[in-house]
């Protein structure tokens, strides 16, 4: 009878610590948040944004747990200096005054053991709204470089510039933007 109790405590405890919940900090060299918008109907153009910064708390086996983001803004690529400069401005990110874009969880949702979608307040230029990160890929897995557990995903979601205060040149430049986020976070 020890024994069996024993060995039930001991499963319980491996259990628990199975089911904590795991903090990763996202990796700025491999994560890399994306915006797509159709210019004047003639092409979609695409550009990033080069560092980014936050944490992913994961508890597979409850399935919950939570997502931050920082972008910085000033860290925008449109793969033309003077572009750059231009989106920077105050009819786009104005980032003298919002130097960051925040991506704050309220639930993950999963479908089975695959996370499908994290819902959430995103906020650009201090104007906060819900929106819905739809997860297309998601692996965690031992890293064979880091040598540590870690975690990626891409996700999107679409959002209207003009609810952000970003709006000039809409319709000509579309109101509608895809944001894309390649994310990568290494087990804390």
């Amino acid at each position: 009878m020890k024994k069996l109790s024993a060995f039930v405590l001991a499963a319980g405890l491996s259990l628990s610590a199975f089911a904590a919940p795991e903090t990763f900090i996202i990796d700025n060299n491999h994560t890399f948040p994306r915006f797509e918008y159709s210019h004047f109907g003639f092409s979609n153009q695409v550009s990033r944004f080069d560092k980014t910064s936050g944490k992913i708390v994961l508890d597979r086996a409850a399935k919950a747990g939570s997502v931050d983001v920082t972008i910085d803004t000033t860290s925008v690529d449109t793969g033309v200096p003077l572009l750059n400069g231009h989106i920077q401005g105050e009819d786009f990110f104005d980032t003298k005054k919002f130097p960051t874009i925040t991506f704050k969880s309220s639930k993950l949702n999963f479908k089975g053991d695959m996370l499908a979608s994290v819902d959430g307040n995103l906020t650009i230029k201090g104007i906060t709204k819900p929106v819905t990160l739809e997860v297309t890929s998601f692996k965690c897995m031992p890293h064979p470089m880091a040598k540590k557990e870690a975690c990626g995903a891409n996700a999107f979601t679409k959002i209207k510039r003009t609810e952000f205060n970003a709006g000039k040149y809409a319709p000509n430049v579309s109101d509608d933007v895809t944001l894309t986020i390649a994310v990568e976070a290494i087990k804390e």
